[in-house]
């Protein structure tokens, strides 16, 4: 593939940071080692000496002496190496991506760690949006990407969707715009990248279906643009066996995926990682220099230190005992719309995630109605129309997440929106 032509000039312009480079060096250097090179901080005069987190089976992770020391110090911007070596592992294991294998330039499957997916995201779009080009996605969609998006620039155009996530038949309308041979020519401006959410997208909690996602893959590659996969709740799916990702498919080199860690370890760490093709995630790595730096030092070796303690089977097990806990908050949240909400609204059952995607009937626009009549009645939900590209337009629809009420807390909520949805018939 031709990974210059998904690049911004600024991104492409980029070059390896020096003082970065030492402190990568340093990280892989022997002890006997003498450094005068890098600015990094004596840790004898930092105040913070030992740490020690139990985890819920008793066991403990301490980080003391030179691990404490490290742990408070610069450390490589792609991320730590222990780290790295145990997340590729962990991508070859779950996912087993074709691009493993072959050449850097070829789009080898490589990965960085970031201050959470979101940075990761932000850096990749910063990476390949240029003013006017354009982009694709299914409307409704997570917020938080709208606000990166907007502000660059980029021509946002929706593609259909259902229950089960993006329409193929939609894309290849879109797409008919175009000639395949088109994305040769720049100016053409064919689209430069599909971002999806396929497992419990934030706000629907609906997933892609396999042969869903092999025809947006061969349309993908038909019409040369990227895929970027964010997938924060592949660990939260409710059901067996796990989807199959479009990085398991990814034949070219083209799917750039976002993990986090924030759903089931911690979302205060601030970890997640990009998987993607070599060439572009050395791109994300060299923003990162210049950046942030590093994704926090404490955060990455807290995180590897439970990883390795657990190895891959124990991080698979607790992640079963999240989805447990989600799968009862999700069924909770059911009963109390069955039965409030019966018959003043309607939704479909989340396959993934921490949400419910509700529709009141009768009212064209529930803004008011959630964001101030819900509000004096103590109820916090998010309005339908923020998750939408004009997010202007009227909106019969909210979200409601299971992730933290209880469910007499979820049962009191929906009763006293039950009454407003009344009051506003």
């Amino acid at each position: 593939m031709n990974y210059a032509r998904f690049l911004t000039a600024t991104s492409a312009a980029r070059e390896p940071s020096a003082i970065r480079v030492l402190t990568e060096i340093l990280s892989r250097a022997p002890r006997s080692l003498i450094s005068l090179a890098a600015g990094s901080p004596n840790p004898s005069t930092f105040p913070f000496k030992a740490a020690e987190v139990t985890t819920h089976d008793g066991k403990a992770v301490r980080l003391d002496g030179a691990r404490m020391a490290r742990a408070l110090q610069y450390s490589p911007s792609a991320g730590i190496p222990e780290l790295l070596s145990w997340l590729k592992q962990l991508q070859v294991k779950l996912h087993n991506p074709p691009s493993v294998h072959y050449p850097a330039s070829q789009g080898q499957m490589d990965l960085c760690v970031t201050s959470g997916s979101q940075d990761g995201l932000c850096k990749v779009f910063e990476m390949i949006i240029n003013p006017g080009d354009n982009v694709l996605l299914s409307e409704p969609v997570y917020s938080g990407i709208l606000q990166i998006l907007k502000p660059l620039g980029c021509n946002i155009i929706n593609v259909s969707s259902d229950e089960h996530g993006i329409i193929p038949d939609s894309l290849q309308e879109i797409l008919s715009e175009w000639k395949p041979e088109d994305s040769k020519n720049p100016r053409r401006n064919t689209p430069k990248f599909l971002y999806t959410v396929p497992n419990g997208n934030n706000p629907t909690g609906n997933s892609l279906p396999t042969d869903r996602k092999k025809a947006i893959y061969e349309l993908a590659r038909k019409y040369d643009f990227l895929i970027v996969e964010d997938d924060p709740y592949y660990f939260l799916q409710f059901t067996k066996p796990w989807a199959p990702t479009f990085l398991s498919m990814d034949i070219d080199g083209r799917v750039i995926r976002a993990d986090s860690f924030s759903k089931v370890l911690s979302s205060g760490l601030r970890i997640g990682f990009i998987t993607g093709p070599k060439p572009l995630i050395e791109r994300v790595v060299l923003h990162t220099q210049v950046s942030t730096m590093h994704a926090s030092t404490f955060s990455q070796l807290l995180v590897s230190e439970l990883l390795h303690q657990w190895e891959e089977e124990g991080f698979l097990a607790h992640v079963e005992r999240v989805i447990e806990f989600y799968r009862a908050q999700k069924d909770a949240l059911l009963a109390a719309a069955d039965r409030w909400l019966s018959g003043l609204a309607e939704w479909h059952v989340p396959t993934a995630g921490m949400f419910l995607w509700v529709k009141i009937k009768g009212i064209n626009d529930v803004k008011q109605l959630i964001e101030e009549k819900a509000i004096k009645k103590e109820i916090l939900i998010a309005p339908g129309n923020v998750f939408y590209i004009d997010s202007s337009a009227p909106s019969p629809y909210f979200r409601a997440s299971f992730s933290s009420a209880s469910p007499e807390q979820m049962g009191v909520a929906f009763q006293r929106l039950a009454q407003l949805i009344k009051e506003s018939l």
